[in-house]
């Protein structure tokens, strides 16, 4: 399936947080506003993308034709700064679902994606895993916990020197430039948005149920 254009439009870039690796604070001129960021890759699922709706049949929209409704949701992450070349996360979650009926167990099986983009609007890499929903009989809702992980290059995570001082430069109220906020230079915004990555984790949907999930 082709990544929805949501993916693109999710996350504030240079809004990490996972650790500690590489920490900026600043504060931001006249605006007043601290910015924390780590090298770590901010997590999100995608709008559009939390939910899936099966249906019986298949091909019916129709609400007395929904079978199993489910939801991504509860996603945490954990990020491993101790390697030297990579920042290695892993992302937990929880899949919670009701079916429309209740008689006998049943397993349910629901694939979902992880994936790492940079910037905002690059893709560096995409999996595919699944989860399993089981519903015991003459019950009409169930969980499960599922995981995601990424690794990303330590160096493209980290901004240049040259960036990371001029966000830390400290200002005093006599200094020519103490009511510019560092944030709103070209060259900063560019280097945070090319050092910033972020973790999506959504269901795994057919253009049908992604169409679905924008229009109902």
């Amino acid at each position: 399936m082709r990544l929805p254009a949501a993916l693109f439009l999710v996350l504030p870039l240079a809004l990490a947080a996972c650790a500690k690796d590489a920490e900026i604070t600043a504060i931001g001129g006249s605006v007043g506003k601290e910015i924390n960021r780590t090298g770590c890759p901010a997590l999100a699922v995608p709008a559009d993308t939390g939910d899936v709706t099966l249906f019986d049949p298949p091909a019916s929209r129709d609400a007395r034709a929904i079978d199993v409704v489910a939801t991504l949701t509860d996603l945490t992450g954990a990020c491993d700064t101790t390697q030297a070349a990579n920042l290695a996360t892993t992302a937990s979650f929880r899949v919670d679902a009701r079916r429309s009926s209740a008689a006998g167990p049943r397993d349910v099986v629901l694939p979902y994606y992880a994936v790492v983009m940079r910037g905002g609007d690059q893709v560096v890499s995409k999996s595919v895993s699944q989860v399993l929903v089981h519903f015991d009989a003459g019950k009409l809702i169930a969980s499960t916990n599922g995981q995601a992980s990424a690794s990303i290059d330590r160096a493209q995570a980290m901004l240049p020197q040259a960036i990371r001082d001029r966000i830390g430069k400290k200002r005093k109220a006599e200094d020519a430039d103490a009511s510019l906020d560092p944030m709103n230079d070209p060259q900063v915004r560019a280097a945070l948005a090319k050092a910033s990555f972020e973790l999506l984790v959504g269901f795994q949907l057919t253009d049908a149920q992604l169409a679905y999930n924008a229009t109902r």
